[in-house]
């Protein structure tokens, strides 16, 4: 079977998204070529991405004090930028947090007290930091959190807000569009791009309260569940290697893998049985 991704070409006059669309293939799924890095930054980046996976509260001088009684002296100067890097922000109140993004697109959370019993009711969408041998990528997903069913996904090596509506677009297109869809306040969905699009479909916009740890805390436990069964003990040469490995988890994640959360069902279950 062909690897439709090898049918793309950037030499084409017609645009890569373009291409992907004849293809009928994400357009996401073509950009893998990782971030590159120094291998003395990317084995801090690695260092500090397993101890906020375990400690969100870290900010830049915990961070600097994690890495020296792990034999590492850092200066906090180059603990801050492989941070920002790593799009990692620590959880808990700051000043000024609304400048991340753009204060008037910044919506109230809704999930709290509600009762979210049905799939395609409310989809979390987060973006992580994925280290790789050679290099490292961003990952955008989306599951729905009815089911834990993850809806769609995409790697890239940069920020833009332009990803994460990439990576929607598709999933509503294979899977029909939520009723609510949350994030946090980062400046990807903060923007003009990503709200005027949910407020065309209304769909309607949630946003992770200012320091609550817990508003997002679906798909954080989903990174956790990435990153220590696939990404810390598979980790991955280089992006091609990095994609084709999170196709495989993600199938095996949402067809095979029973969750605690859903009572012990598989998401795909859950989420194809009721949809």
């Amino acid at each position: 079977m062909i690897e439709l991704r090898t049918c793309i070409s950037k030499y084409e006059t017609m645009s890569i998204r373009k291409q992907c669309e004849l293809l009928d293939l994400a357009p996401s799924s073509y950009y893998h070529k990782g971030k590159g890095e120094s291998y003395d930054n990317l084995q801090i980046m690695r260092l500090m991405d397993e101890e906020f996976l375990e400690h969100p509260t870290h900010g830049v001088f915990q961070m600097q004090d994690f890495l020296r009684a792990s034999g590492l002296v850092v200066n906090h100067k180059r603990v801050r930028p492989l941070l920002r890097k790593m799009n990692i922000m620590a959880i808990y109140p700051q000043k000024n947090l609304s400048k991340l993004g753009q204060a008037k697109y910044i919506h109230p959370y809704l999930l709290r007290n509600l009762e979210i019993s049905r799939p395609n009711h409310v989809w979390a969408i987060d973006i992580t930091y994925i280290p790789m041998a050679q290099g490292f990528m961003y990952l955008t997903a989306i599951i729905d959190v009815h089911s834990r069913y993850v809806v769609g996904w995409g790697l890239f090596n940069d920020l833009r807000a332009e990803n994460c509506l990439m990576v929607l677009k598709d999933a509503i297109r294979q899977n029909g569009k939520p009723e609510i869809i949350n994030s946090d306040q980062g400046s990807q969905f903060t923007c003009p791009l990503w709200v005027e699009y949910l407020q065309a479909e209304e769909i309607k916009i949630s946003m992770d309260g200012k320091g609550r740890a817990l508003d997002n805390i679906f798909i954080e436990r989903f990174w956790r569940t990435v990153k220590r069964d696939y990404v810390y003990i598979n980790p991955p040469e280089n992006g091609e290697e990095l994609y084709a490995g999170l196709k495989t988890f993600f199938n095996y994640y949402n067809e095979k893998k029973t969750h605690q959360g859903i009572n012990r069902m598989i998401p795909a279950q859950l989420y194809k049985k009721t949809a």
